[in-house]
């Protein structure tokens, strides 16, 4: 494997060559650090608020298993393209983790199209959060505290290595 830097806007080197169609956005991104962990009831309403304004639907938002994007304007193109929408940025997240149903957000990016429209990566996840009406400085957002994993699995195997 061979890997390239591949200058955006600038020529190719030699011998590398992209995709038709293949677009390159340069982007801004800040990993959550902690990690901020979405309970199942918050990570459910912030999936259905966003449902609720899909792009698909005239709204601005793209919800998806990896996250959700922000765009500027719903999808305008033919057959469910996004036309002349640009992403602004996005909101990434594992899934299912750290238990079934919550979300781990840990990382928010900004397009180059949302630095041209003011947003920074904070005004991202804001923009995200406020579908649910969570602020950024809220106390709903500090890290919820998971349920455990399995609590019977631990007296299982206590039980079977003092058998």
């Amino acid at each position: 494997m061979t890997l390239h830097v591949v200058p955006l806007g600038g020529p190719a080197p030699a011998g590398l060559r992209l995709r038709d169609g293949a677009v390159a956005v340069p982007a801004l991104a800040s990993q959550v650090r902690p990690a901020l962990v979405l309970g199942e009831r918050e990570t459910r309403e912030l999936l259905a608020a966003a449902r609720d304004q899909d792009v698909a639907r005239d709204g601005r938002f793209s919800p998806g298993p990896a996250g959700i994007q922000l765009w500027d304007g719903p999808f305008t193109g033919p057959h469910g393209t996004h036309g002349e929408a640009q992403q602004l940025g996005s909101v990434d997240w594992n899934y299912d983790a750290p238990a079934k149903h919550y979300a781990t957000i840990y990382r928010v990016m900004v397009t180059q199209a949302g630095i041209d429209a003011g947003h920074t990566t904070a005004s991202i996840l804001a923009t995200v959060l406020a579908l649910t009406g969570m602020t950024v400085d809220s106390n709903r957002i500090t890290a919820a505290v998971p349920p455990a994993r399995d609590p019977f699995r631990r007296l299982a195997a206590a039980a079977a290595v003092g058998s």
